[in-house]
């Protein structure tokens, strides 16, 4: 594992978080690139070997990480403040470098229940892991 790597994350994300969609210590620890389209929202993550599973591959964990950041930012930025309800999540294949990108987007707009998916690829633009939710309105 490269440590240097994984300490200069940890200490920039240290030194630049702030409370906020997009400025958050996991978005920061993890250089997240959050964009926005017509009702969708694309995370980019680099993927560094201080990020891998015990087999050598992005952790599932991470992916479920990034998977729910592009629902709650899309929600947000939509529609208003939510909170996961329920997320069932699929994983298709590994990813072990380059950048995986997240892209999520409603499947129903309610009132204060909303349903997302996003999907992501890996750098090659292959599927690797499909995400849907539940979501819960806050406000």
């Amino acid at each position: 594992m490269d440590e240097a790597a994984a300490r200069a994350a940890f200490d920039a994300a240290l030194r630049t978080h702030a409370p906020g969609f997009g400025t958050f210590f996991l978005a920061r620890f993890l250089n997240l690139d959050i964009s926005y389209g017509e009702d969708t929202c694309v995370v980019k993550m680099p993927v560094l070997d201080f990020m891998y599973n015990p087999q050598g591959s992005l952790h599932g964990g991470l992916i479920g990480v990034v998977l729910d950041i592009s629902m709650g930012h899309l929600l947000t930025h939509a529609i208003g403040v939510g909170m996961t309800l329920e997320m069932r999540t699929q994983f298709l294949r590994p990813a072990r470098s380059g950048v995986v990108q997240a892209t999520a987007s409603f499947l129903k707009k309610g009132r204060s229940i909303n349903f997302l998916e996003s999907r992501m690829v890996d750098a090659d633009g292959k599927d690797m892991a499909v995400a849907t939710s539940t979501w819960q309105l806050l406000a």
